[in-house]
């Protein structure tokens, strides 16, 4: 199994939660594809992308969960970045926890090998 993740913010994982699936944030929606992290992307998406915000959660998804619409594009600095042409239905939510900012500024990853 794959994880990949997503930095949502609280109010739009409550949202997802109350209508089971999560139809994409602002950026997602405007883009028309839900972006994703792999593992090693995920420090550099929280600094580059979140700066500052403090009422995040990541979201752990398994991408076998998501079939054909999720694809590896090329993105930044020419890396592969999973991004789904659907909405996210919540069956392929494998955990979602906070994502906290340190006193230093940068966000605190949760431990992912689960």
């Amino acid at each position: 199994m794959v994880t990949i993740y997503k930095i949502v913010t609280q109010a739009e994982w409550r949202e997802a939660e109350r209508d089971g699936v999560f139809r994409g944030a602002p950026v997602d929606l405007a883009d028309g594809f839900i972006h994703f992290s792999t593992a090693s992307q995920l420090a550099e998406t929280a600094a580059k992308h979140f700066a500052g915000q403090d009422d995040l959660l990541l979201v752990a998804v398994d991408e076998d969960a998501l079939g054909t619409a999720l694809t590896y594009e090329v993105s930044r600095g020419g890396a592969l970045f999973p991004h789904l042409y659907a909405d996210l239905p919540l069956a392929g939510v494998l955990w979602a926890e906070p994502l906290p900012l340190g006193a230093d500024g940068v966000h605190r990853l949760p431990v992912m090998d689960r």
